[in-house]
């Protein structure tokens, strides 16, 4: 038998959407972002200018900012959700407002969650939405919350309107039959969200796959973690709902276990992520009359793989439990040639003002530069593009 393969090297088809100047752009950033050292004074620079009132704004919007958001509002996004939606993708908005402390903040962002659900409502070009619950909570009290830790009266206070607020997007969401997602974090606050998560599911996705948690398989527990929740959805008589990813904070869970004195909560190489991430989706397939998932990845080989075993089981590539999903900006030799088979395949379109963007574009930038080869994929890919459009 033939084995199954898509083209993930047809750039013709990756970069459909890209005018000559657009691409010629991306390869310029691209290259900037491919030295680490020119990555890490960018960073701290455009951190720095922004702190200080500096007028870079404009600059940064016009670059980096492009290159992986959407634009500062939802109404600003309006035209990549279109763009991307001309191609079969569907779009995620993901409000990346991070490191707000205040009350009135956290309510601010929650209402702001709120309209991208609302937005994404009866839009097939929208297939979810998704919140941090950092975005609407403070970090200390979710640190306390998954350390099982007694909180007095004010903790209590705060942890209830953590709660309200967490219900209140998954309560909407479900009311109107849209889908989210709520997003993994740092290990030391993880056990909260779960916990969060988890009631969530159990309160809506009764009929439907409504709230959906993340797993993190970096994470040596996550795999099992996976497994006895799918057991406790069964049980209890709901759907399962998970978005599989490698994981983001990597650099900062090993520096806290070293600071901290304890063993890092997270697997030694890529090899030993890989294998729980690929064990991951094929569990999730194995029982697909319960559960839901999004694979979340930029690896072609467990995007390939996936997609190989949907063929092999004699999965449809529409199937509306098996999702794949990729960053806005990055990938989208897999996001288009998966649209282009069929495929559901969403792309995580951030927003928000600029200045609230940065420690989002910061993180992006280090994961690029730290996951090994992924912004050298990148400029190979372009560069064959433009080989092939002519363009030297």
């Amino acid at each position: 038998m033939t084995e199954f393969k898509l083209g993930f090297q047809d750039t013709e088809t990756a970069f459909a959407d890209k005018s000559d100047s657009e691409l010629l752009e991306k390869y310029r950033l691209f290259k900037l972002m491919n030295s680490p050292f020119l990555n890490s004074i960018g960073t701290r620079a455009a951190t720095f200018a922004l702190s200080l009132g500096l007028p870079v704004k404009g600059l940064i919007k016009s670059t980096v900012f492009e290159l992986f958001c959407g634009g500062e509002t939802i109404e600003e996004c309006e035209p990549t959700i279109e763009k991307l939606g001309g191609s079969g993708i569907g779009t995620i908005l993901d409000y990346s407002v991070e490191g707000k402390s205040t009350e009135e903040d956290f309510e601010s962002t929650k209402e702001e969650i709120i309209r991208t659900v609302k937005r994404a409502k009866d839009d097939p070009n929208i297939p979810f939405a998704v919140f941090k619950v950092t975005g609407i909570a403070p970090l200390g009290t979710l640190e306390k919350m998954s350390r099982k830790k007694k909180l007095d009266a004010k903790g209590q206070a705060k942890c209830e309107r953590i709660h309200n607020r967490v219900n209140d997007i998954c309560e909407f969401a479900h009311s109107i039959g849209q889908p989210v997602f709520i997003d993994a974090e740092e290990s030391w606050i993880q056990d909260a969200i779960d916990r969060l998560a988890t009631e969530m599911m159990e309160k809506y996705n009764t009929e439907s796959p409504i709230v959906y948690n993340t797993i993190q398989l970096y994470r040596k527990d996550r795999l099992q973690y996976l497994k006895e929740s799918r057991r406790t959805a069964k049980a209890d008589g709901y759907f399962l709902a998970v978005k599989l990813v490698r994981g983001a904070y990597m650099e900062k869970e090993r520096a806290r276990a070293t600071e901290m004195g304890y063993e890092p909560p997270i697997h030694e190489d890529k090899k030993m992520t890989d294998t729980d991430y690929n064990a991951a989706v094929e569990y999730c397939l194995s029982h697909l009359d319960g559960v839901s998932f999004v694979a979340g990845t930029h690896n072609e080989k467990s995007t390939q793989k996936l997609a190989g075993q949907m063929y092999e089981r004699r999965i449809l590539p529409n199937n509306p439990h098996v999702y794949f999903s990729q960053l806005y900006g990055m990938s989208d030799n897999l996001s288009y040639v998966l649209a282009k088979n069929g495929y559901n395949v969403s792309k995580y379109v951030p927003y928000g003002p600029v200045a609230d963007a940065i420690p989002y574009l910061v993180r992006r930038a280090n994961e690029n530069t730290a996951v090994a080869g992924q912004v050298s994929r990148e400029l190979d890919l372009i560069k064959t593009e433009l080989k092939r459009r002519g363009i030297d």
